[in-house]
């Protein structure tokens, strides 16, 4: 007699891994508005703008010219100089183009760059509130995860106390992210620096992700780990990318900036996993670095309507009954704290909407329930109308905690 048939089952990586909960409200929000729905939304972090025209014709001539074969695992070696040129001159040392690694995405050139440096039980800590993937890409590496929290009263940074008392013998990582997603927060280099003493002291690796250096406001500037000095240099691993700065999102072309060991690693696991970031869509990377003028000023014609559309929709959110924002100095997000209209992140994100079709991401994706995150990168005339939107649900929920509706 035959035994029933029993399927084996899916792996551990595959059942703890929860999906981007950023893409699952676009998608929601999406499909809303495939049924008719006139939804707003704030939810993913991707520019409303076209990718610059000339990046494109120069992806454009290099389908033409048959651009279209495999090329080294670690990037198209023209565009690897033209980085390490880059970084030569922001300050970043003698780097060469063996330490610079093109993958197919920022989100990839992270997650090759946690599974580089990260062991099985391996401590990785990650400051909260933090951007979605973090913690899942510690646990695909059979890491740990460990969260400092930093709220809107500290503006979202870490104090150097709380990462020294959190440095442990089996701490490998740090993950520092300025400017940051969700928040918006930017360091100064001065707190920055700080804490990458505290790294370098202790002797572990600090992966900062910069894939929204060039956005930033109110004169503010981000510093780069890597800069402060020779012993940083030594630990630090530097994500970047086109996808935010150029309105690339879909060209899915990430890079990575490290020490010759660790980028040699690096390279050797995307050769086993994508062998390569899609060809021509590098021919298009290799413009924006090649004409530095065009891709400026493309960079400052996007960065001015951001800018305006963030103290926009910054101060009618703390216009707002029940809300209160810090001003965020970077990227294109605001990370409002909502806690004082009595929901959890998850509710106030669901509710809002069914009742009122604006779409935004619960602050709980981000390990920071008290608060949601809206992005402006998005149209006026949406900023508008969910501001007004929000300006209804919000005038209930406080109407609804205040103390006639309890007596009634």
């Amino acid at each position: 007699m035959s035994q029933a048939f029993k399927e084996p089952g899916l792996s551990i990586w595959a059942r703890q891994i929860a999906p981007s909960p950023t893409l699952v409200v676009d998608a929601k929000a999406k499909a809303l508005q495939a049924a008719g729905k006139d939804v707003a939304i704030f939810g993913a972090g991707e520019p409303d703008f076209d990718t610059p025209e000339f990046i494109k014709e120069a992806c454009a001539k290099a389908l033409k010219d048959g651009k279209t074969k495999y090329i080294a695992s670690a990037g198209l070696p023209a565009l690897r100089d033209a980085l390490a040129a880059d970084y030569r001159a922001r300050g970043f040392g003698d780097i060469k183009s063996n330490q610079i690694i093109v993958s197919p995405g920022g989100k990839f050139s992270c997650y090759l760059a946690i599974l580089a440096v990260t062991s099985p039980g391996d401590e990785v800590i990650i400051p909260a509130p933090y951007w979605v993937s973090y913690p899942e890409m510690v646990k695909l590496a059979g890491g740990v995860p460990k969260f400092l929290f930093a709220g809107d009263e500290t503006g979202f940074r870490i104090q150097p106390a709380q990462l020294r008392t959190a440095i442990t013998p089996k701490t490998k990582l740090v993950i520092l992210n300025s400017p940051s997603n969700p928040t918006g927060a930017v360091y100064p280099r001065k707190e920055l620096e700080e804490l990458v003493k505290i790294c370098v002291e202790a002797g572990v690796y600090i992966l900062s992700d910069e894939i929204y250096e060039q956005l930033t406001y109110d004169g503010v500037t981000a510093s780069s780990p890597a800069t402060f000095s020779p012993e940083a240099a030594k630990l630090t691993l530097t994500a970047a990318g086109f996808s935010k700065t150029y309105s690339m999102t879909g060209w899915r072309l990430g890079t990575l900036m490290a020490p010759p060991k660790i980028a040699a690693a690096v390279a050797d696991l995307q050769s086993q996993m994508t062998s390569n970031a899609t060809t021509f869509a590098q021919y298009g990377a290799l413009a924006a670095m090649q004409q530095p003028d065009k891709a400026k000023a493309a960079v400052a014609a996007m960065l001015a309507v951001f800018d305006r559309r963030r103290v926009h929709l910054w101060k009618g959110l703390n216009a707002l009954p029940g809300v209160r924002c810090f001003r965020s100095e970077g990227a294109f997000y605001l990370f409002p704290n909502v806690s004082a209209l009595g929901l959890s992140s998850d509710e106030f994100a669901a509710r809002l909407l069914d009742e009122e079709l604006v779409a935004l991401v619960q602050g709980s994706a981000f390990g920071a329930d008290d608060y949601v995150r809206l992005s402006y990168a998005t149209a006026d005339e949406v900023i508008d109308k969910g501001l007004e939107r929000l300006g209804r649900f919000c005038a209930r929920l406080a109407e609804a905690r205040s103390p006639a509706a309890a007596r009634a």
